[in-house]
């Protein structure tokens, strides 16, 4: 029972979340309260932690012994996912622009992207020509890459799965924002796992030619 109510809070974090910055939900509050929505992303963000936290300290209360445990040789494999993963948060950083990502510039300027670039174009420099969502990427192995008692496995199964849900919508607003160009895009560069890429490097190493 209290792995499913451990269930039902996270599915209705991972919803009340998509909701909130669903198109239908932002479009309408855009146009209800104009001049007061620069400050619904910075509030979106306050709303998701403060949501978050008796998810979070739920989850804690019910842990258990470890179900799967890095041990001995295994650490090291832990210690190089996490540093994988920090590479990729670390570069999309690089890339990204945290003012928005947090709500501060459009507090300032009134403006809001389907992408976070302070210009709102499509950037696909740096790690967005390596994957094109590097901080979701980070973030499913982070939480793989920890010991896992039940209470963790479920939390990562309803996690993954959200992070898999979540990724399809928001391209499905960057095509409809950007049309070809981002259909272009998706061809070219691999959504989390960087095949496309590692394949391009491949050929370009045998051929002489840089990736």
């Amino acid at each position: 029972m209290k792995y499913l109510i451990l269930v039902l809070l996270w599915v209705f974090w991972c919803a009340l979340h998509s909701l909130l910055i669903s198109t239908p939900i932002t479009g309408y509050l855009k146009r209800r309260s104009r001049e007061g929505y620069r400050y619904y992303r910075l509030t979106f963000n306050i709303v998701s932690v403060i949501t978050l936290v008796p998810v979070v300290l739920y989850s804690m209360s019910i842990s258990g012994p470890p179900i799967v445990r890095y041990e001995g040789a295994g650490r090291i494999y832990q210690v190089l996912l996490f540093l994988i993963a920090h590479v990729f948060f670390i570069a999309g950083a690089k890339v990204y622009d945290i003012p928005q990502f947090l709500g501060f510039r459009q507090t300032r300027h009134d403006n809001t992207c389907s992408v976070l670039t302070e210009d709102c174009s499509l950037d696909t420099s740096g790690i967005l020509g390596v994957v094109r969502h590097p901080w979701y990427t980070g973030g499913m192995i982070i939480i793989w890459a920890r010991n896992l008692d039940m209470a963790g496995l479920v939390t990562n199964l309803v996690l993954t799965l959200y992070f898999l849900i979540g990724t399809y919508l928001e391209e499905r607003k960057l095509v409809a924002q950007f049309g070809q160009e981002y259909t272009d895009y998706q061809q070219r560069v691999s959504m989390f796992i960087p095949l496309k890429w590692t394949s391009k490097a491949f050929r370009g190493i045998f051929s002489g030619k840089k990736p």
